[in-house]
């Protein structure tokens, strides 16, 4: 029998906002070609504030968009809790944008990394207006060589849909070149659009909204490949437990 994953969905749920609705129908469809079922759990960045104690029967963890969060600070625990422990991750959009926030904070000891859009008066905006919008837009996305992403869609660019108007700030880019967290998918202009963390069973972060797809009856492969990993990782864990009882 196939093994249930439970996918945490750190967000604060709006029925209004099209990936909240495209989110569970993409871990549907992307459940049969991961062999399990899909089990998702709404978790409102609020209570992830108080205590993470939510995602501790979790096996993924997916950070939505839909920023500003009602509680950026319950956001941000939620994501370290997955860098931390290990579980597998998906960022999408703001996601995407709160994951580099979590890094450079308590990785990379910059305290002061923050949102523009949330904190207009930030003096280390990370993440900051884009040049041009891509508010309803779709656009080619070059994957890196060597990526896990790249793997992942088995093509060296594709074509995805977007909706924000916030990214990472060019005057910070660097700050991804040489870490552990960098960067694996850029525009035609160089501007980041991805990035994967290593020596983490899985992590990988999109500022486009590979969810989409789903609301198109398309499978998107990053939704299979969170899955996929979280079962795997799941299996190892169960391996090692009996290994302790034995």
């Amino acid at each position: 029998m196939n093994p249930t994953i439970r996918v945490a969905l750190i967000g604060d749920h709006d029925p209004a906002i099209t990936a909240h609705r495209a989110i569970p129908h993409a871990l549907e469809l992307a459940a049969a070609p991961a062999e399990c079922r899909a089990e998702p759990v709404w978790i409102a960045t609020a209570a992830l504030a108080a205590s993470t104690a939510a995602l501790d029967e979790a096996q993924a963890i997916w950070c939505v968009p839909g920023s500003p969060y009602e509680n950026m600070d319950g956001a941000l625990a939620g994501i370290r809790f997955a860098r931390e422990r290990g579980v597998p991750f998906l960022g999408t959009c703001g996601g995407f944008q709160h994951a580099l926030i979590e890094y450079a904070r308590n990785v990379l000891g910059l305290a002061e990394a923050d949102h523009a859009e949330s904190n207009p008066d930030a003096t280390l905006p990370l993440i900051a207006p884009l040049a041009c919008s891509l508010a309803e837009t779709t656009a080619t996305i070059e994957l890196f060589a060597g990526s896990r992403i790249r793997a992942i869609y088995g093509q060296p660019s594709i074509h995805e849909g977007f909706n924000c108007n916030f990214g990472v700030n060019p005057a910070y880019a660097e700050l991804l070149r040489d870490g552990r967290l960098h960067v694996t998918a850029a525009d035609a202009a160089g501007d980041v659009r991805a990035v994967e963390l290593d020596d983490h069973p899985f992590f990988v972060a999109t500022l486009f909204q590979p969810e989409r797809a789903a609301l198109r009856e398309h499978i998107p492969p990053l939704a299979v490949a969170l899955l996929r990993a979280a079962r795997e990782h799941r299996h190892e864990g169960d391996r090692a437990a009996r290994a302790r009882r034995d």
